[in-house]
């Protein structure tokens, strides 16, 4: 079957993020002024998603939020039915179990072996969610991870994509979760002078220190377009096209000028159908770190020229949340296409003088929604890209 001949329908949203848990808290977060400071969820209870306490407790953080997420959406999305061996399900993460794995390493070193939960590694493992919600649902069609550090939750969605696009599966879970702020985990990104001293986010600034570490999780639910019009399914948005290249260059610094981002660019563009002169809206990777925001906007005017579309990086409002990053912003640019306004690039006021001139959004701005291309670049060298279009 031609690729082509299968659209993607989005048909559920679902995020648990420090600026609003659930889309309704969610995209109003977006807009608001952000505290200073690192971005922990802490009003999240995960007894509220699970129907046994005693799950619960045996679920790592980070597949918590997943699990919150995967039942948001499906509960917007309603069930899609059909065979649960062509409903798929695809949830990255960058780290994982990082909480459990820190947890447990102290319970061995202060009380023995024999201390150690027997639940470390089903609660570690990077699949953990993927598995647990293919569980939960009965989804029984492909079920896999990605781990492709920042990149996962964009890699993940495209991924997932392909699967209804292929003709493989006829609905798929997509998304990515992360909680890897242990005092461990906070300590390696500061040590590598990765995080903000500021406690600011200023993406695209010219004062911009580094990111603001952060926590969360999202989730799409993508369906067979003609499958979910025919089950009367109220269509969100489209996946046009994705895209993953490498940079073959460093294990943490972009490549120089972009390359690997162009690339990854023009390759998603092609993906979707569609030309960069086509593209209305650009949501960046944009974590505020010097040499990431000044790669990714000589990759913008390389593709788009400058100024270019409207960009915008949503980090300035909910930090990096690492390998969770590119399923809040697929579910941002979702939002925004629904309610007709591009949110803004909190903490962005200096433009910086070594920075291509491209129109990053200072202020909510109204648009007439169109084809978005949505960006995530991770440590590694892992570039992903996804088009997004409106519905209809």
């Amino acid at each position: 079957m031609d690729e082509r001949t299968r659209r993607v329908a989005i048909t559920g949203l679902g995020v648990v993020a420090s600026s609003g848990t659930g889309i309704d808290a969610f995209w109003p977060g977006l807009l608001a002024t952000p505290p200073p400071g690192e971005r922990r969820i802490v009003d999240f209870d995960p007894a509220d998603w699970y129907d046994n306490p005693k799950e619960a407790r045996r679920t790592d953080r980070f597949a918590q939020f997943a699990f919150a997420a995967a039942s948001q959406a499906l509960a917007q999305s309603g069930d899609p039915g059909g065979d649960p061996t062509r409903r798929g399900v695809w949830v990255g993460t960058g780290v994982g179990g990082l909480i459990t794995i820190e947890d447990q390493i102290l319970v061995r070193h202060e009380k023995g072996d024999r201390r150690v939960s027997p639940f470390l590694v089903p609660m570690m493992m990077p699949n953990a969610a993927a598995a647990g919600i293919s569980m939960k649902y009965g989804w029984q069609g492909p079920c896999e991870t990605t781990t492709t550090a920042c990149a996962a939750g964009t890699h993940s969605i495209g991924n997932g994509a392909r699967l209804i696009r292929s003709g493989r599966c006829d609905a798929v879970i997509a998304g990515s979760a992360e909680a890897a702020m242990t005092p461990t985990g906070v300590a390696g990104f500061t040590n590598m002078t990765a995080i903000s001293s500021s406690g600011v986010s200023r993406p695209f600034d010219r004062d911009r220190d580094g990111f603001v570490m952060a926590e969360g999780g999202a989730v799409l639910v993508l369906e067979d377009w003609a499958t979910a019009e025919q089950r009367g399914a109220t269509i969100l948005a489209e996946v046009l096209g994705s895209a993953s290249t490498a940079d073959a260059h460093h294990i943490t610094a972009p490549s120089p000028g972009g390359s690997g981002a162009v690339t990854c660019m023009e390759i998603a563009l092609a993906d979707a159908g569609i030309d960069a002169v086509d593209v209305v809206h650009i949501n960046a990777h944009g974590t505020s770190t010097p040499l990431n925001d000044a790669a990714e906007a000589d990759a913008i005017a390389k593709v788009f020229g400058a100024p270019g579309p409207p960009v915008t990086s949503i980090k300035g409002v909910t930090g990096h949340s690492l390998g969770a990053a590119g399923a809040l912003e697929a579910v941002s640019v979702v939002l925004s296409m629904v309610h007709r306004v591009i949110p803004p690039t909190a903490g962005y006021a200096q433009p910086d003088p070594e920075l291509p001139a491209i129109d990053v959004v200072r202020e909510p701005r109204e648009w007439e929604p169109g084809p978005t291309l949505s960006n995530s670049f991770g440590f590694g060298g892992h570039n992903g890209c996804v088009v997004f279009g409106p519905a209809g």
